[in-house]
């Protein structure tokens, strides 16, 4: 399949899943385009706290997405260290330090991409430690552990940039919260820069996918110059 055509295929997709979580009221209106921010968002953070692999990782890389504000404010009253991706990584240095002995305001507040921009500090993958879990947005999963996001691309550039680094270990789990009308039964087309996700967790059920598929860092030559000039920390990688 051309890359046009994943493309488009991909898209169809996140259309129907968009059209269905606000056709079934599973979100609320306007999720068309976004990472969806589902209805039980809280209960299916607080199921994934209750696994072993949350019980078991100090330090956890999650996107900004406000699907999974719940997961990140858990995260932080757990006492883990979180790197959370600045949207749309449009900073040099791409993450957000959010240390939970030294945030100074509740989890909840710190969690939110919007405060944590104003108390947190910014980072670049040479200044990150190895990850323990990664938590991650979905448009659509299946049980393969195949998932779609948006569409921008965003969370794949985030662990190609963590795998070149050296900061995804063999045990690193990469988990997505999702609601249960996120979870289909067909195959999902893929790309190199595409990862697998290794649990998917919904209010209801924990999912245990297959081994997991990673790349093995940025695939330079599958960017477009305008995606590359979009990131800055990709841009100046680039520029060697």
């Amino acid at each position: 399949m051309a890359d046009t055509e994943i493309d488009q295929a991909k898209q169809a997709i996140r259309q129907r899943v968009w059209d269905l979580l606000e056709q079934e009221h599973a979100a609320p209106p306007g999720v068309h385009g976004h990472i969806p921010t589902f209805y039980g968002a809280e209960a299916a953070g607080n199921r994934l706290a209750g696994l072993p692999e949350w019980r078991a990782a100090q330090i956890i890389k999650a996107v900004p997405d406000e699907a999974q504000l719940p997961t990140r404010a858990r995260a932080l009253a757990d006492g883990k260290l979180v790197y959370m991706a600045v949207p749309r990584l449009a900073e040099l240095l791409p993450f957000y330090l959010l240390d939970p002995q030294a945030i100074g305001v509740p989890p909840h507040e710190a969690a939110s991409s919007a405060v944590a921009a104003t108390i947190a500090r910014k980072v670049g993958v040479e200044e990150m430690k190895p990850v323990d879990l990664i938590i991650c947005g979905s448009v659509a999963v299946n049980r393969h552990g195949t998932r779609l996001g948006k569409g921008a691309g965003y969370s794949d550039i985030e662990v190609a940039l963590l795998q070149e680094a050296g900061l995804i270990k063999p045990t690193t789990t990469i988990v997505t919260t999702v609601h249960s009308l996120q979870v289909v039964n067909e195959e999902l087309p893929e790309t190199r820069h595409d990862f697998s996700v290794d649990l998917i967790v919904t209010p209801e059920e924990v999912i245990h996918c297959e081994p997991p598929r990673r790349p093995s860092g940025v695939y330079w030559d599958e960017l477009t110059p305008e995606m590359i000039n979009a990131i800055p920390a990709l841009a100046a990688r680039s520029r060697g």
